[in-house]
């Protein structure tokens, strides 16, 4: 089966894509947000066809202490967008401190700051399916 990571953000998302054999996540691109949740998901649904996509892993940022903030439920409804607009899978994943570990990987990667904030969203993205891929072995 052949996934994507998705890092929602209100101004970006993040994608990132799985090999077929469910191994290796890699950053794909950045989307510029719609300012719908529906426009959002319309607009990564037609990017995953392009790319025979066949689920999705949508980064659920809790809080620290796990509860659910403002973003995390705008990123329910965006995952739910997702559901009732395509027929794929649609999984929420634990995406606490991605960006910070994207900006870690950047950061030993010697990439300035305009590059870092350039590729993070996309890095995200990989980094939440690459735990989700790591998880299902």
């Amino acid at each position: 089966m052949r996934w994507a990571g998705v890092d929602y953000g209100k101004r970006r998302i993040g994608l990132a894509i799985g090999d077929p054999g469910e191994q290796i996540a890699s950053p794909a691109r950045t989307l510029e947000a719609t300012g719908t949740a529906a426009g959002d998901a319309r607009l990564v649904l037609r990017w995953a066809a392009e790319n025979q996509i066949e689920g999705f892993v949508v980064g659920l940022p809790l809080n620290m202490d796990g509860s659910v903030g403002s973003q995390a439920k705008l990123t329910q409804v965006f995952a739910e967008q997702l559901r009732r607009l395509g027929t794929l899978v649609v999984e929420l994943w634990d995406e606490r401190l991605t960006s910070y570990q994207a900006d870690t990987l950047m950061r030993e990667a010697g990439l300035t700051r305009a590059r870092r904030r350039r590729h993070r969203d996309a890095l995200a993205a990989q980094v939440i399916l690459q735990a989700f891929l790591d998880a299902r072995r």
